[in-house]
């Protein structure tokens, strides 16, 4: 696991290193191992190394034979050893043990192909000097982010948006365009990002600029998708379950290729508890497992976690985190992050790397189940709110209304029973867009992004992107276009989640739930062993249910909840509610501040919660003063009480 820079212009100039080094130094938490340039005319490469495989070789960036070829890569290719042999029959020679040089050698071989080999985790730039060319590649799933920025006359990639900042061409502006989107979903679903002119490489995809074709084009391109589900599958159940099983072993198998220790994340879900018990059965001696929670237990899982260490007899190790050290850390995270903070579980997982990082340098977790076996609660009420929404059209719309209307401001109910009763059909309109989207996804609604935004021009909902993919299987069943859905858009933040707050402290995140033929496998089966009964993730308990207590298995999913309702309600945080309204801030250049006053008002007395959408709000302040107003350029500087 690496960190990549580089960049590429269309004129030639002479070369210069000090650019290079700027974008590689400030991501040298993702690599402190080693580092190295290549520089020509046209090109520069910058790595940063974390060694893990092969660790006294493997420089880079790294050269074919002749020095045509020179890549810079992130990630792990698991089945490089079985590529190996098949391009050593085809008379490639090796000088490593080196995932990195079966990328260059299948490259030689099989041109742009080559990534449709490759099973893994990774995202690289391979530059042709002598055809001028570079060719630029993003996992599957998302699972190693790529980042990039394009002119016409200057393209340059990193893993990280920081490092790009770092080029004296690029400048951090905000992106006004994906401000709705932001409020809405808290992060941003398609290539855009919250800088304008940064894009990120889409999961799947990949990319070519060839200075040979004037003017060069930068064109990409889709490789792999998510299969769709198959018709009318009458397979057998217990052959199923016994196939998810051992594909299940097989990825986890795959994954604990590594010449420095390993260990896992174990929230005490069934996901992370299931691989934990894999891995030990796989290991000769205990194997290290590492949890987080909070002091406030009602949100913590340790007990859980602590459980499962006992049962399956691993080195376990625990941290908690304070509402102190939690806001005081935010900043951090979000400079870690590039943009805001979506999950407030980026902060405890932050902490918990940096404690798996006292012990290990590779560790497992359990990301990708919920999105390929139905996991989250939202399925299974999206299809009780559209079945009774049938019946309940038969009410007059006009009824509907006001049934809607006077139920969001009733003083006859509780806050937290107009809260409920808003997720369900009676406080929503019957579209996918408001039962589903808006439901569950939302902080802000439609209407309120359309007051609240103060920027020209803006029209938007927010919810294009997710839509767009909602819309690529219009024969699927809606459970199906929910999952694909959800692997395009909120899975690919939570897979950048993990990859940030890992590489903060140096270690490499693997995620065998996401090796893409298990995801393939798991796209194709029969709905009923995904949600069966009001059981979800079916079949994946039935495969692992000899492996576990089943208070585990069959225990309520908690999804790491974090006190901020708590949190912002206390006396402690009025300092927090009020900084929002600073005149300084971003958010008085892009929202209405009497609007935000008055949300923060209605919510300080109860009459709404605004959690969600204070969350947002903070995060977006945060970010703005450490990105664009500069008030803090490195991480160990900041304080969070400075940037409120």
């Amino acid at each position: 696991m690496c960190g990549i820079v580089g960049y590429i212009t269309v004129n030639p100039s002479d070369p210069c290193s000090r650019i290079v080094k700027r974008m590689r130094e400030v991501i040298a938490h993702r690599g402190p191992d080693d580092s190295g340039i290549y520089l020509d005319s046209h090109a520069a490469l910058g790595h940063q190394r974390l060694s893990i495989i092969d660790i006294s070789a493997g420089h880079q960036p790294m050269a074919n034979e002749d020095e045509t070829l020179w890549i810079t890569y992130n990630g792990e290719i698991f089945n490089h050893s079985a590529l190996r042999s098949e391009l050593e029959k085809a008379g490639h020679r090796y000088q490593t043990r080196c995932d990195t040089e079966t990328i260059l050698h299948a490259y030689e071989e099989y041109g742009a192909d080559c990534v449709r080999r490759f099973r893994g985790m990774f995202s690289f730039a391979i530059w042709d000097r002598r055809n001028q060319c570079l060719f630029c590649v993003r996992d599957r799933l998302g699972i190693k982010p790529f980042y990039y920025f394009w002119d016409g006359r200057l393209f340059a990639f990193a893993s990280e948006i920081k490092a790009l900042l770092q080029h004296p061409e690029i400048s951090a502006s905000l992106n006004d365009y994906v401000v709705p989107e932001y409020l809405a979903f808290g992060y941003l679903s398609g290539a855009e990002t919250m800088f304008r002119g940064i894009c990120k490489l889409m999961p799947g995809h990949q990319l070519t600029i060839d200075l040979r074709t004037p003017p060069p084009q930068l064109v990409t391109s889709c490789y792999w998708d998510v299969p769709p589900p198959e018709r009318d599958d009458h397979r057998d159940d217990r052959a199923l379950i016994s196939e998810c099983r051992h594909r299940l072993e097989e990825a986890v198998q795959m994954r604990l290729m590594s010449d420095v220790p390993l260990g896992l994340f174990l929230s005490g879900g069934v996901d992370s508890s299931a691989i934990a018990a894999l891995m030990q059965r796989m290991s000769s001696s205990p194997i290290k497992t590492f949890s987080v929670g909070y002091h406030e237990a009602k949100y913590s899982e340790l007990d859980y976690a602590k459980r499962v260490a006992r049962a399956i007899g691993s080195d376990h190790h625990t941290i908690s985190v304070t509402r102190e050290q939690f806001f005081s850390t935010l900043p951090r995270v979000i400079w870690h992050e590039d943009e805001p903070a979506v999950f407030s579980s980026s902060v405890p997982l932050y902490f918990v790397s940096k404690l798996a990082s006292e012990h290990v340098k590779v560790v497992l977790s359990g990301e990708g189940s919920d999105e390929l076996f139905a996991g989250y609660e939202r399925y299974r009420y999206y299809d009780f709110n559209a079945q009774w929404a049938a019946w309940y059209n038969i009410v007059p719309g006009w009824l509907r209304t006001r049934i809607r209307n006077h139920m969001a401001i009733s003083s006859l109910l509780s806050g937290d029973m107009r809260r409920k009763l808003q997720h369900t059909f009676i406080g929503r309109e019957n579209t996918v867009e408001s039962l589903q989207f808006e439901n569950f996804y939302c902080a802000f609604s439609r209407s309120e992004i359309a007051a609240l935004s103060s920027l020209p021009g803006i029209n938007s909902s927010g919810l294009e992107n997710v839509l767009g993919f909602w819309d690529k299987w219009p024969s699927a069943s809606p459970l199906a276009r929910m999952l694909y859905a959800d692997q395009k858009t909120y899975l690919v933040e939570l897979l950048m989640r993990q990859d940030q707050m890992s590489m903060a402290w140096s270690i490499e995140s693997r995620v065998p739930l996401l090796d893409h033929p298990f995801v393939e496998f798991a796209m194709r089966l029969p709905e009923r062993l995904k949600l069966r009964s009001g059981e979800q993730k079916y079949i994946l308990k039935k495969a692992i249910q000899d492996l576990l207590p089943p208070e585990i298995i069959y225990r309520r999913k908690m999804g790491f909840p974090t006190p901020l309702r708590q949190w912002f309600g206390g006396p402690d945080n009025q300092s927090i509610l009020s900084g929002l309204l600073r005149q300084d801030s971003l958010l008085a250049s892009v929202l209405d501040l009497s609007r935000v006053e008055k949300l923060i008002a209605a919510h300080r007395q109860g009459a709404v919660d605004a959690t969600d959408r204070i969350w947002r709000l903070l995060n977006l302040q945060i970010w703005g003063d450490i990105f664009l107003k500069g008030k803090c350029e490195a991480p160990e500087r900041f304080s969070f009480s400075e940037l409120n």
